[in-house]
């Protein structure tokens, strides 16, 4: 009797949206990696070819469902906007995205982040930034010679890719646009928008009561006329 053996073809394989674990260890890590994710995707809203997205699995090789990871940021220049489940690379005409983040946390350990070093470095990663926010501490790489090279000095550092600045305070990181904004939080970025309404609205009512003296002054004139005409003054 002959035995058929099934083999798994690429169509087949299943590859996972989640890999089970958080997007982040703790408030801070959180509000980190939201305030990066959401000020890079204004910085490039107006670009429909730069995709950015935050703790989504990254797929480098179809047919291993096993070879991923999750950066906490990622930056892939020439691919679309738009939803994915995950980034599977083989879709996005091969191109492995450019930047990529990652916020610590304490339950990071040095075998995982030197892990994830390898696989950046190995998938054509271009700049991987690793921020630890406890330590106010932020360690950046530059792909140089095909590897991922240290860089020296991070304060001041502006990304060639996204043509941001890192500025390195005693108690926390800053991120500026290539405008030399800084980038915001959410609610920060909510402030922002709701004086800027309020400035308009205040803009909007001076503009309505100038044009209402305006209005009362032409009618006050126009009554000055009337009365001189009646006392053959005009």
């Amino acid at each position: 009797m002959v035995q058929q053996i099934n083999s798994l073809t690429h169509s087949d394989i299943i590859y996972p949206d989640s890999d089970g674990q958080p997007m982040a260890d703790n408030t801070k890590q959180f509000r980190i990696i939201v305030t990066i994710k959401e000020n890079l995707e204004l910085l490039f809203a107006d670009d429909p070819d730069v995709f950015i997205a935050g703790d989504l699995l990254w797929y480098p090789i179809e047919g291993n469902n096993k070879l991923r990871r999750a950066p906490d940021v990622m930056v892939a220049f020439g691919r679309p906007k738009g939803d994915r489940g995950s980034y599977k690379q083989w879709q996005e005409n091969q191109i492995a995205p450019q930047v990529v983040f990652e916020i610590l946390s304490p339950g990071n350990t040095l075998a995982e982040m030197t892990q994830k070093f390898e696989f950046y470095n190995r998938y054509g990663v271009e700049e991987y930034y690793v921020y630890d926010p406890d330590k106010v501490d932020l360690c950046g790489w530059i792909r140089e010679e095909n590897r991922l090279n240290l860089i020296e000095m991070m304060d001041g550092w502006i990304s060639p890719r996204l043509k941001i600045r890192f500025q390195l305070n005693p108690n926390n990181l800053q991120i500026f646009t290539p405008k030399d904004q800084p980038f915001l939080t959410y609610v920060e970025l909510g402030q922002l928008k709701q004086e800027a309404e309020t400035r308009a609205q205040q803009a909007e009512t001076r503009e309505q009561e100038a044009e209402t003296r305006a209005q009362q002054a032409e009618a006050r004139v126009r009554e000055l006329e009337a009365k001189l005409r009646e006392l053959g003054q005009l």
